[in-house]
């Protein structure tokens, strides 16, 4: 499992340098960027608040446009660090005074809210370096690490928002958000092979640029594209079980939340990582429940999630690949038709490990397979036929490859 960074401070490389008494803290502060201890207490106590850095964005021209889920999660005093965070960044500040009153936790906190809320800013890197007073332990300035060089930003930029437009170029206009959501969710995982290997897997230009990633570039390449389009998506971090750190997203449709993991979709991560030898998309983590979700993937803890619990738009349900109950014919009737429609595969998911397990004895144990697979061999012109196919006990989903 890869490592998702930005997740927890002490998974994070954070270096102190502890002034001591108010002497240093005057020395400290004296070197960073012009801003002097007299400067940094009277912005405190004048209390602008997030409303400072607002008008400050405004100036600079670097206002969001996208709908940021951790901001508005946010106390209102880390609200405004991180808008402070924010506006330096998009200013390509990559280090400097910092003035929001707040510790070192605070600050991460902030830190991490501002890169969930935006994958636009695809120049960070995995670590961060700060410097606090010795005089109530407050943050007064900071250093990220980067990716990329300063002078290489507005260029890359540029590609990327071509990269994403040519993605949304290809959705009709008349799509529904479940169509551009699920199309974005397929356009990554056909043009983005899972390689930990990969150059810059944190961020967006390895999916977008590169074609290469992990999970972390999948879930904020996913939210990039669909905040270009103007759709809620938000980006969840947090471990699956028994294994390690993971990233996926949270994308709404009306007033529903569903859950999305466009690097469990890729069958290129299925096989490196389950051994499953599936080749085919994965469809269970497109617009899924946390019910359903939950069974593997564990949330942080360092954000507040609305309730995932509509099915409204299970692609199984919506595509006709659904059935509550085993039932013989229905099943049979389903096998057949997909060879006779020349498909590579079939897909099946049933609505109970009753009807799920029926199923499975009935194709691998019984005889439910013989006539697809007679049908086969007449066709082809061959005295057999080989068949391979995967299960998927958490989600009742069996497939079948008939090439």
């Amino acid at each position: 499992m890869d490592k998702t960074s930005y997740r927890k401070r002490e998974r994070h490389t954070f270096l102190f340098r502890l002034a001591a008494g108010a002497g240093a803290a005057v020395l400290l502060a004296s070197a960073l960027g012009g801003c002097s201890v007299v400067e940094r207490v009277q912005y405190q106590w004048a209390d602008a608040g997030a409303e400072h850095w607002e008008e400050a964005a405004v100036e600079a021209g670097v206002v969001s446009e996208v709908e940021e889920y951790y901001y508005s999660h946010l106390p209102e005093k880390l609200q405004e660090a991180y808008r402070e965070i924010y506006v330096h960044l998009m200013k390509y500040e990559d280090s400097g005074p910092f003035m929001a009153g707040i510790g070192v936790d605070d600050f991460w906190k902030s830190y991490y809210a501002v890169l969930a809320d935006h994958p636009e800013i695809f120049w960070i890197g995995t670590s961060a370096q700060v410097e606090e007073s010795g005089i109530g332990k407050q943050v007064v300035s900071y250093t990220c690490e980067t990716t990329v060089d300063a002078k290489e930003r507005a260029s890359m930029k540029a590609q990327l928002e071509a990269a994403a437009d040519a993605c949304i170029s290809q959705i009709p206009a008349a799509a529904s958000d479940y169509e551009k959501i699920k199309y974005v969710y397929e356009y990554i995982i056909d043009t983005t092979d899972y390689d930990q290997g990969g150059a810059d897997t944190q961020n967006i230009q390895s999916v977008l640029l590169y074609r290469r990633s992990v999970c972390a570039g999948y879930s904020k390449a996913f939210q990039y594209i669909l905040n270009r389009m103007g759709l809620f998506c938000t980006y969840i971090t947090g471990t699956i079980q028994g294994g390690g750190d993971h990233g996926w997203n949270m994308v709404r449709i009306g007033d529903q939340y569903y859950y999305v993991d466009v690097t469990w979709g890729d069958p290129v991560f299925a096989n490196q990582v389950e051994g499953s030898g599936s080749n085919a998309m994965n469809y269970n983590y497109l617009c899924c429940t946390e019910t359903e979700l939950f069974k593997t993937h564990v949330p942080s803890d360092s954000i507040a999630l609305p309730s995932c619990t509509s099915d409204d738009y299970n692609y199984y349900k919506m595509n006709g690949y659904y059935y509550e109950t085993f039932d013989y014919d229905t099943i049979y009737n389903a096998l057949m038709n997909s060879v006779w429609n020349d498909n590579a595969y079939i897909v099946m998911k049933f609505g109970s490990s009753e009807a799920y397990e029926s199923a499975k004895y009935e194709l691998f144990e019984g005889n439910m397979l013989n006539d697809p697979g007679q049908y086969l061999m007449e066709i082809n012109g061959v005295g057999s036929w080989n068949y391979r196919y995967h299960t998927d006990d958490e989600f009742h989903l069996i497939t079948l490859y008939w090439k």
